[in-house]
């Protein structure tokens, strides 16, 4: 298939399901087309930052939406090797042995949540890197080529939502991995609401309570959240709410989860 024409393609599908809608073209009718014109069964999305807090920007069912949180939550996944490596991470079945043992704790748990198979999309131009398109089936299944290009397709019609609409509001791109490149706040458009906002807000809250960097704020926040089995954004709103304070003499490795501990210390 000429490039041009699965582009035009694609952007047709979207903007059909944005006219179902009848709103204007988002990344949710990005992820819902996909799960349209693909043999998947939900499709969800998250803005990625190597200096900010990472958050889901939308999903199509509850599963997706549980995928996005737990990976971010975790630490590990195929939408975090996908944003790390800059590549796409294809997974047509969650029980191989090799993905039980890269990933410890988040294979188990999207099985459990009701995914068998996951697809990951770096949603990339250049060096620009907003974040990544997640794709999951309940049953095993492999993506052909013109499936795994068609995705591709739907992450650079993402993308390319995302870059409008942070350059509309503000003038500048989103995030680079170019070294030194600062990262400005994120895009408001409507699909985050206020999930981003209140996820930085409480690791400001941290950052003061415990006399900590953003880093160290932000592994807290996600430790504690892992450590519960409860979802960030929940313990994001506890913080905030002053519902939740997290005692300042704990020791960063004991509150951890599993891939930000040093080698001596996973058990």
């Amino acid at each position: 298939m000429i490039p041009g024409s699965r582009s035009a393609r694609i952007q047709a599908l979207v903007a059909e399901q944005a006219a179902l809608r009848d709103a204007r073209v988002g990344v949710l009718d990005v992820c819902t087309a996909a799960v349209a014109a693909l043999p998947v069964g939900g499709a969800g999305m998250s803005a990625m930052s190597r200096d900010r807090a990472s958050h889901p920007l939308c999903s199509t069912d509850s599963v997706s939406q549980h995928l996005e949180e737990l990976q971010l939550t975790l630490g590990e996944g195929p939408c975090v090797d996908a944003y790390a490596l800059g590549s796409t991470i294809l997974c047509p079945d969650l029980l191989a042995g090799e993905l039980q043992r890269h990933w410890t704790v988040f294979a188990d748990a999207a099985l459990e949540a009701g995914a068998r198979a996951v697809f990951a999309f770096p949603l990339q131009i250049g060096a620009i890197s907003p974040g990544v398109l997640d794709l999951y089936s309940s049953s095993s299944v492999e993506l052909d080529a013109e499936e795994v290009a068609d995705a591709m397709a739907f992450a650079d019609a993402a993308t390319l939502l995302l870059l409008d609409a942070r350059i509309s509001e503000t003038g500048v791109p989103f995030d680079t991995h170019a070294p030194g490149t600062g990262r400005p706040d994120a895009a408001p458009f409507d699909d985050l609401g206020g999930y981003r906002a209140e996820i930085d807000q409480a690791t400001g809250i941290l950052m003061v309570q415990l006399g900590v960097g953003f880093e160290e704020a932000f592994i807290r926040l996600r430790a504690h959240a892992y450590a519960r089995g409860t979802r960030l954004s929940v313990v994001a709103a506890d913080v905030v709410a002053h519902r939740l304070r997290l005692p300042p003499d704990t020791a960063p490795s004991d509150i951890r989860p599993p891939e930000t501990r040093p080698p001596d210390e996973e058990s």
